[in-house]
């Protein structure tokens, strides 16, 4: 059954839409069932993979305002499935309103198909609203990546705020999964001070993994390419290659932990 990661943070031009599609990729390509929801209106996830936001008969917009299940919207891609988004999930905020459960809308639609993965991520529209809120509480646990910028930790505390609102109202077992410093330049001592500051705040929840700042993986979402598939020798692929082996690590060894409470042995 998969785990579900909320990719979340509400400031914008964090790399929080290239880390859903590339970790998307980059698990894919490590042998695991892996499926992108796209639920950000801007649908920038959506082309990343290839697929023209316009184009798409169902979207996540379906599956939460339209009772569409997610079987029905899922794509194919070679580097992971899709669950897309388009313009219309923009006015879905207000439509949620007026729904029973409205804040269980996209935990329901993806229910119902997270045995058929290992990893469900979810690309989460940079703002704290009924669409992120969806997305909290359908999600194990939170994935936040952090630019390595000045302004760095603005909002954050909002964003741990917002999580342990949710936890008591909606989603007690939401947790953090990590941390990730993206945009990051270890020949700058600025950079360096950053992480310091980040791990400091985020003890033992940061990525040893960091994703460098990488003209390759600028340019790949133009041509509606992961970068394994633009440039897989880039340094921002081998990052994003450590990064989901780092992941994976952490999961299983998660998943076996758990599998020992229970009182039994992994070996069976």
């Amino acid at each position: 059954m998969a785990v579900i990661l909320a990719i979340v943070n509400q400031k914008g031009g964090v790399g929080k839409t290239t880390t859903a599609v590339n970790l998307t990729a980059a698990l894919t390509q490590a042998g695991k069932r892996a499926l992108l929801c796209d639920f950000d209106p801007q649908a920038n996830a959506t082309s990343g993979l290839g697929i023209e936001k316009n184009q798409c008969p169902y979207s996540s917009y379906d599956i939460v305002i339209n009772g569409v299940a997610a079987s029905e919207s899922i794509l194919h891609t070679p580097y992971g499935d899709l669950l897309p988004s388009s313009p219309a999930l923009s006015g879905a905020a207000v439509e949620l309103i007026a729904l029973p459960d409205r804040e269980f809308q996209l935990k329901k639609a993806l229910d119902a198909v997270r045995d058929a993965y290992d990893y469900i991520l979810i690309d989460c529209p940079p703002s704290l609203e009924l669409l992120t809120l969806n997305a909290l509480c359908a999600a194990d646990r939170i994935f936040v990546p952090v630019q390595c910028e000045y302004y760095a930790l603005e909002g954050l505390s909002d964003l741990m705020t917002t999580l342990r609102a949710v936890k008591r109202a909606f989603n007690p077992n939401l947790d953090i999964c990590g941390v990730l410093l993206t945009m990051f330049d270890g020949r700058t001592n600025f950079s360096l001070q950053v992480a310091e500051e980040v791990r400091r705040h985020f003890p033992g929840k940061v990525f040893a993994s960091v994703i460098p700042r990488n003209v390759r993986l600028s340019e790949a979402p133009s041509h509606g390419l992961p970068i394994f598939a633009y440039d897989r020798l880039s340094r921002g692929a081998v990052a994003y290659g450590a990064l989901a082996q780092e992941l994976i690590a952490r999961q299983e060894g998660r998943s076996a932990k758990t599998y020992a409470m229970s009182g039994k042995s992994i070996s069976g």
